[in-house]
C-alpha cells in the first residue's frame, strides 16, 4: 500500500473549511462534518471497548463494525456513495438475535453500569445514538441514504445487547431502573 497519508499538518483548514472526498470544501461546522465527526467519535469509543476486551467474539465484531463505520465516514464524505445497506443491516440484527437469545428477559429498564465492559458499551450506545441524531439532521436538509440511519439505530441496539452479554461473561447482573 502507497503512503496514503505522508503529510500531517497541511494547514487546508485553517480557514475553517475542510475538505470532502470530491474535493469540494465546506465548513467544519456544517450537519455534514459534524455527522462524520460524531462517527470518528464512535469509532475512537468502540476502540476503547475493544482495548478493554469483552470476550474475542465481541471484539471481532466490533472491529468488523470500526471498518464499517470507515464506509459511513466515506458515504458522508462522498455525496452520492452507497457502502452501508441491507447486508450490514441484516448482519447486525443477527448478531442481536444470536446475543440476546442467551440473555434473561427484561423486565425493567436498563442502567449503564455492572461491569467495565457493560459501562464502555452503555456509553458507546449513547455516543451512537447521537451520531444518529446527527444524520438525520443532515437527511432532513440533504440527500442521505435512509440505509445509514437504519445501519446506526441497529447499532446502538447492537451496543445494548453486548452491554448485557459483557455483565453476564464478567458474572455481574444488570443494574435495573428502580422507579
Amino acid at each position: 500500500m502507497e503512503n496514503r497519508i505522508s503529510k500531517v499538518v497541511t494547514r487546508t483548514g485553517d480557514s475553517g473549511k475542510t475538505g470532502l472526498a470530491d474535493g469540494s470544501r465546506i465548513w467544519k461546522d456544517s450537519l455534514r462534518i459534524n455527522a462524520l465527526g460524531d462517527i470518528d467519535e464512535l469509532n475512537s469509543a468502540i476502540g476503547l471497548v475493544v482495548s478493554d476486551g469483552v470476550s474475542d467474539e465481541i471484539d471481532a465484531e466490533l472491529l468488523s463494525i470500526q471498518n464499517e463505520l470507515f464506509n459511513v465516514g466515506s458515504e458522508l464524505a462522498s455525496p452520492g456513495k452507497k457502502l452501508i445497506g441491507k447486508k450490514q443491516i441484516e448482519h447486525i440484527e443477527d448478531q442481536i438475535r444470536l446475543y440476546n437469545d442467551k440473555l434473561p428477559p427484561l423486565r425493567e429498564f436498563v442502567l449503564p453500569g455492572g461491569s467495565r465492559g457493560a459501562a464502555l458499551l452503555h456509553g458507546t450506545r449513547s455516543v451512537c445514538r447521537r451520531a444518529e441524531r446527527s444524520i438525520v439532521a443532515l437527511a432532513r436538509v440533504e440527500d442521505i441514504s435512509p440505509a445509514l440511519v437504519q445501519y446506526l439505530n441497529r447499532l446502538s441496539d447492537l451496543f445494548f445487547v453486548y452491554a448485557r452479554q459483557a455483565n453476564k461473561l464478567a458474572n455481574r447482573s444488570d443494574i435495573f431502573w428502580k422507579k
